[in-house]
């Protein structure tokens, strides 16, 4: 099949790069010219485990191509992909100017039927406005489906391959007929592709992210409580997440979720809610509770230096918002280090990957490691914002050669609370015993 995918970031590249994987003829469009050209010259833009050898295997099979021309992509595709940006506006809504943007410059392109696909995160409705958006400028007929994606960083690759579930939106016949075929590469092994409404499509994405968030949220509170009365995380983590009505995942407790789904929609899935006058008062909620949650490990450090940490310096393992990935968008370590450096501390940090997306975001507030000892040297203690793997079995003995205290304050729970006593180090993790008082 013929496609377009508009916008080529983690969603739409991943989205091109696999729909090539299949045999599809995919070009990806992009207005900024300097990142197609790397593109072109086989740069993957974004790190993505798995994706790299996908990419440069259709681009070498000629599957796969990258241009900052819009209407040639539009002329020479039968499907057309929007995977473009939905950030919070000045309201907190999802800001729909790029999809309708682009909605308008395609609808002025169009020659003949086409399918235009949301894979987007959009409120509910959007569909309708893209479509009316097309009707506004053309006579051509087109079926705009939404096609919400459900990736997850880190793990996008396998995710858009072998997918739980595709959701469609489309009342359309033909386009309906159009996705199964696209899709069927991708669910053989019998995992269902689910039709319906555009609105219900819509909101089956927020709805999805939402109660994961929720339920991540929930497990937070629940390690707060712990720490207070006694009890253990990890024993009920277990405990609850033996009922498959529950299950296991989703329930390690840690400094709040961050990244560019969760914080965003359900901050939009709350105000949409609004503007139809639902009070949706368990999302407020989360986020009230999330926003707290990544800083109380800040909290922790201020109550063992006595509230005062002003000329203390940290080292700070993890910058991601979680492992496997560079992306750094509401990253609880970016608000750790906001607050240290507001009491007086100075920082040294060290991530895998995403040390220089930090480093273009906030330059020289603090320092950088090249790895994951050097930025102990010194340190009066260390914080883990971020569950890396190489972080999990460090070499404990040259750590206490580098810290200036043996202290460690943990936001991803990473080691074991009887190996931490016998190695004698002050360990404060989340909802668990605390470990050297």
């Amino acid at each position: 099949m013929k496609i377009a995918v508009i916008g080529t970031g983690y969603v739409g590249l991943v989205t091109g790069t696999c729909l090539a994987e299949t045999g599809n003829d995919v070009i990806c469009v992009d207005i900024n010219e300097t990142k197609v050209k790397k593109m072109i010259e086989g740069e993957v833009p974004i790190y993505e485990p798995g994706l790299d050898v996908l990419f440069h295997r259709n681009i070498a099979q000629g599957r796969l191509s990258f241009t900052t021309d819009l209407a040639h992509a539009v002329g020479e595709s039968q499907i057309i992909f929007m995977a473009l940006p939905t950030p919070p506006g000045g309201d907190g809504a999802a800001d729909l100017s790029y999809i309708l943007g682009a909605a308008k410059d395609i609808s002025q392109l169009v020659k003949e039927y086409k399918v235009i696909v949301n894979k987007s995160t959009v409120p509910v409705g959007t569909a309708d406005k893209v479509q009316a958006v097309f009707q506004a400028n053309t006579d051509v007929e087109i079926d705009v489906v939404s096609n919400p994606e459900f990736l997850r960083e880190g793990v996008a690759v396998d995710d858009f391959m072998k997918p739980d579930r595709v959701v469609v939106g489309t009342r359309s016949e033909k386009a309906q007929k159009l996705m199964t075929e696209l899709y069927a590469p991708y669910v053989r092994q019998g995992n269902p592709i689910f039709f319906m409404d555009e609105r219900s499509s819509e909101l089956t994405k927020y709805a999805a992210n939402s109660f994961l968030a929720t339920k991540i949220t929930f497990m937070n509170e629940i390690a707060n409580l712990c720490e207070i009365v006694g009890a253990d995380v990890d024993a009920v983590r277990r405990g609850i997440g033996s009922d498959d009505r529950i299950g296991k995942r989703f329930l390690f407790p840690g400094i709040g979720y961050g990244g560019s789904c969760f914080p965003k929609d359900v901050q939009a899935l709350s105000i949409a809610a609004e503007t139809h006058d639902y009070n949706f008062q368990i999302l407020k909620a989360v986020m009230q509770v999330n926003e707290k949650q990544k800083t109380i490990l800040v909290d922790k450090v201020l109550q063992y230096f006595k509230q005062n940490i002003n000329g203390k310096h940290f080292a700070l393992w993890g910058l991601a918002f979680k492992p496997e990935t560079d992306d750094i968008r509401e990253a609880p370590a970016l608000y750790i280090i906001d607050e240290l450096v507001k009491h007086g501390a100075t920082v040294s940090v060290f991530d895998p990957e995403a040390a220089q997306n930090v480093k273009q975001l906030i330059g020289d507030k603090v320092s950088y490691a090249e790895n994951q000892y050097d930025v102990l040297d010194g340190a009066d203690a260390l914080l883990i914002a971020t569950e890396w793997s190489v972080f999990r079995n460090p070499d404990f003995e040259r750590m206490e050669d580098l810290l200036r205290n043996k202290v460690i304050f943990d936001g991803r729970n990473l080691f074991d609370l009887q190996k931490m006593i016998d190695l004698g180090y002050y360990y404060n993790s989340i909802g668990r015993k605390l470990i050297g008082q």
